[in-house]
């Protein structure tokens, strides 16, 4: 297969860049219609030559290699007036000037070959990177993504340097190459310029996640595109902070890659899937579809050492294989085509030869076999290999890539290669991410660079989630061939066109086989199926007044010793996913006043905001207006009373569907507000924490009107007040309104105008007393008559999640809630309450206080509310508190 690629591309496109096997001629730039980025690869330099040439030795094809040397060092110009991809460039070009380099050397230390060879192929690695080092003229030192290779960057006839932007990987995938020629030259400042880059990048990554963006602003080091993944635009960055503490053995590029990995694990890994996410929210998904590039992270994590995961992703890959031949450029959760272009790439095939090495599996022998069989059939021309234009027809495209020949080969090759088929010692060598072979023994050499760790200038590092060597594979897998099988096999019908949504995220259908272990985010306490999955894992749920539920594990009750390892990884996850959930988005509480007759804003209850919606914060005026409960009751599909509706703030009970599809049901009704009443009979703002509701995992922009949610208690005084007064109108804003500001321009009644004045006066008092333990009394009042209280967590084994709804993420099927900081509540001299545990946070926990009423004429709220009646006589007692407690902004 090799041979029919190479001659073909040798005998009809040679000395152009690559072949185009449909038609049989070269593809040279300038010559052929643009096809943009794609292109810029194009250097006129014998591209696929220089990329293929450590291949030819791979392969034992020595007097091929010699021969491809000496056209290389005769034909190739590097001085070209044209402009190139920095980042194509580097891997593809210098990195294939540098592999055959190191092959030669090795084959005239042989004593057969190359004898007459002299450093060639290095001089020209040297030339070209000198032409290269125009791009990292920025204050950064992040390079510019394109170079002239004549005139550079800055020249007036470069025809490039304007550019602002680079993704991450095009900038942080440089360092094996400008090391090894550092290396091999011993001129420092190629691997100066690749290691700053790579700095920045680090010092620039998002703080809270670890997470880095896709594209960066190269003069600012602003992120541009905040999305995160391991596919296109950063893979490589993250392969080459690993393998560049292989190759050089500086430990801070081993402390940057775990520290990356622990966060892709965390939020950008769902077992088998990898889904990109937002760096500032991680737990968010950006998209629903996967790119082809993120195939080669099975391989990545077998060098790290991370086995298990590495099975699940490439068994769903080889799914998706199986059911298009190819895997399509970029393909949905539930497994259809997003982009059905496959231009012959070789990550799939390094995943499954890695895995191989790691397991010794003879089903990764089986998986090569379909893609040489899948190459055969459905990709070869009579003049090579022809990309595929779309999976799914079979149709081709006149393209021959040149990473075709530099790694689909030699991967394949090296996996059914027994050790006698090799003319060389292959764990001699790291790959690069173009698959060239750099020696390992670089690391010795010319150490030009001071080895300071800069990593640790940084962050705090705990060494204790740090392997600092890879796991030996006899260990891991002794006399149990069984052991990849048995984590692939709940995989194996993940694609099958009888459930081809299978594994969209919080759906519970996974084909007819065994089921992967259940993640916390799509963990649904109403669900019963996941119930006996907990119990299953050895997991108790355990219902606590307030509506939330305690979780603790027991791995003695756990069906087997797997289930209970399952049930360790569920519960770290619930404890990092709400402690996740209090950082995101700590939005204040919001308030509800009651306006209506006979309330007057005297009555203002606590309300959790939405983190979609309009921003009450940046609306001082609030939303005023009339409350009515919608049909159906639970706003989960379209409203059947919409002329009650219409220009009213709509109540509706939680439960059955998302707070945002909720949201679009009201605001589609005519609504101009919503809010959601809990579920959960008795739960109260005394007794639980404020929740904030999230939204459904997709762009919520579309939701203009104002969602606040109420616990149950404060709920009902609502519906109370619509039972006796009927008409209740009601403001949602950020505070309470005083109310003046509410009726400006209305008709008040007397007593609320004297009791303003009596606040005055109280004001003046107050100013003229400088006592701190006065205001702090009023406060205590104040957060006591609307019902803030919170408590201290406990520490213990156990992970306490504040709802059961809450514990689906923003991309749940369920009411997503997540628990809200209240540090910069109104202080009270009271006790903190620990009584019940609270959730179980790796990071330190606020400290709330619980006030004590101090007053019998306060209100203090019971399980059950108190009648009207009841509590408009204690009303104008209470104006003080209020008034302070608007002061105080709660």
């Amino acid at each position: 297969m090799f041979d029919h690629a190479y001659s073909n591309y040798m005998d009809h496109a040679y000395p152009a860049d690559e072949l185009m096997p449909l038609t049989c001629r070269g593809r040279v730039r300038g010559q052929e219609p643009s096809r943009g980025d794609v292109d810029d690869a194009l250097g006129k330099f014998s591209l696929t030559l220089i990329d293929t040439l450590d291949t030819l030795v791979v392969l034992n094809k020595t007097k091929e290699f010699e021969e491809a040397v000496k056209k290389v060092i005769k034909d190739v110009n590097l001085d070209n007036d044209i402009v190139v991809s920095v980042f194509e460039t580097n891997i593809r070009v210098l990195g294939g000037l540098l592999g055959g380099h190191s092959v030669a050397i090795m084959l005239k230390d042989k004593g057969e070959y190359m004898q007459w060879y002299n450093g060639e192929l290095l001089h020209m690695a040297k030339e070209l990177g000198y032409k290269l080092l125009p791009a990292f003229n920025t204050t950064s030192g992040l390079p510019y993504p394109r170079v002239n290779l004549k005139f550079g960057v800055r020249h007036p006839e470069a025809r490039t340097g304007t550019e602002t932007d680079t993704c991450t990987a095009c900038a942080g995938t440089l360092i094996l190459e400008f090391a090894a020629l550092s290396r091999f030259t011993g001129t420092s400042i190629f691997e100066e310029y690749a290691r700053k880059a790579l700095d920045f990048i680090w010092e620039k990554r998002q703080r809270s996640s670890n997470l880095v963006g896709v594209t960066i602003n190269i003069h600012t080091g602003d992120w541009v595109r905040k999305d995160s993944g391991v596919g296109a635009g950063i893979d490589s960055y993250y392969e080459y902070l690993l393998k560049a503490y292989v190759l050089l053995g500086d430990d801070s590029f081993l402390e940057r890659f775990n520290t990356h990995y622990d966060a892709i694990m965390k939020y950008i890994s769902q077992p088998p899937l990898l889904l990109d996410v937002h760096i500032h929210k991680p737990m968010l998904n950006a998209r629903t579809w996967m790119d082809s590039l993120l195939a080669f992270f099975p391989g990545l994590q077998v060098l790290k050492g991370d086995i298990r995961p590495a099975i699940e992703t490439h068994e769903m890959l080889y799914q998706v294989i199986k059911k298009h031949n190819f895997l399509p450029e970029a393909f949905t959760t539930d497994f259809r085509v997003h982009w059905a272009q496959h231009p012959l790439r070789p990550e799939f095939a390094e995943s499954t030869y890695f895995l191989y090495k790691a397991t010794g599996d003879p089903y990764y022998l089986e998986v090569g076999k379909t893609l040489i069989e899948n190459l055969n059939k459905y990709a070869r021309v009579p003049c090579g290999f022809a990309a595929m234009k779309d999976v799914r027809t079979g149709s081709h495209e006149d393209r021959m890539d040149s990473f075709f020949l530099a790694e689909m080969f030699k991967y394949l090759y090296l996996l059914f290669a027994d050790k006698e088929d090799m003319i060389f010692d292959i764990e001699d060598y790291i790959f690069t991410t173009e698959a060239h072979l750099l020696p390992l023994w670089l690391s010795t050499t010319n150490q030009t660079i001071s080895k300071k760790n800069t990593t640790t200038e940084y962050t705090e590092l705990d060494d204790s989630n740090f392997d600092w060597t890879c796991p030996n594979t006899q260990i891991l897998f002794p006399n149990d061939p069984m052991f990849a099988q048995s984590i692939r096999e709940p995989l194996k019908n993940v694609v099958d066109k009888s459930c081809p949504r299978s594994i969209s995220r919080a759906e519970e259908s996974l084909g007819s086989g065994p089921k992967p272990p259940l993640r916390a985010r799509d963990f649904m306490a109403s669900n019963p199926e996941h119930l006996e999955i907990l119990k299953k894992m050895g997991v108790s749920l355990i219902h606590l007044k307030d509506g939330r539920v305690q979780l603790v594990q027991h791995a003695v009750q756990a069906a087997s010793s797997l289930d209970a390892e399952d049930g360790l990884r569920f519960m770290q996850e619930m404890i990092e996913l709400s402690s996740q959930q209090q950082k995101e988005q700590q939005l204040p509480p919001r308030a509800v006043q009651i306006v209506s007759h006979p309330f007057f804003g005297r009555v203002v209850l606590t309300a959790g905001p939405a983190q979609f919606g309009m921003d009450l914060s940046k609306h001082k005026s609030g939303t005023r207006g009339f409350v009515a409960t919608i049909k159906p009751y639970n706003g989960c599909s379209e409203i059947t009373n919409p002329e009650a509706v219409k220009e009213k703030i709509a109540l509706m009970q939680r439960g059955q569907c998302m707070f945002a599809e909720k949201a679009r049901n009201i605001q589609k009704a005519g609504a101009i507000g919503g809010i959601v009443i809990d579920d959960n009979e008795g739960s109260s703002s005394d007794t639980a924490p404020l929740f904030q509701m999230a939204g459904d995992g997709k762009n919520t922009d579309d939701i203009t009107i104002p969602m606040l949610f109420l616990f149950n208690k404060e709920g009902n005084i609502i519906l109370d007040a619509i039972r006796e007064y009927e008409a209740v109108e009601v403001l949602l804003s950020d505070k309470a309104k005083d109310r003046a500001t509410i009726f400006k321009g209305k008709t008040i009644p007397n007593y609320i105008i004297d009791s303003n004045l009596e606040m005055e006066n109280m004001d003046q008092k107050l100013s003229e007393n400088d006592s701190h333990k006065q205001n702090s009394e009023e406060a205590s009042s104040a957060s006591q008559d609307v019902g803030t209280v919170s408590e201290e967590p406990e520490e213990g084994e156990s992970s306490d999640i504040s709802d059961p709804d809450s514990l689906s993420p923003a991309q749940a099927d369920s009411d997503s809630i997540s628990t809200s900081d209240q540090d910069s509540s109104i202080p009270g001299p009271g006790e903190a309450d620990a009584s019940e545990p609270a959730c179980t946070q790796g990071d330190e926990q606020p400290q709330e206080q619980q006030t004590e009423t101090e007053s019998d004429s306060k209100v203090n709220w019971d399980n059950r509310v108190q009648p009207m009646e009841s509590i408009l006589a204690d009303w104008n007692e209470d104006i003080e508190a209020f008034e302070m407690m608007e002061k105080d902004e709660l």
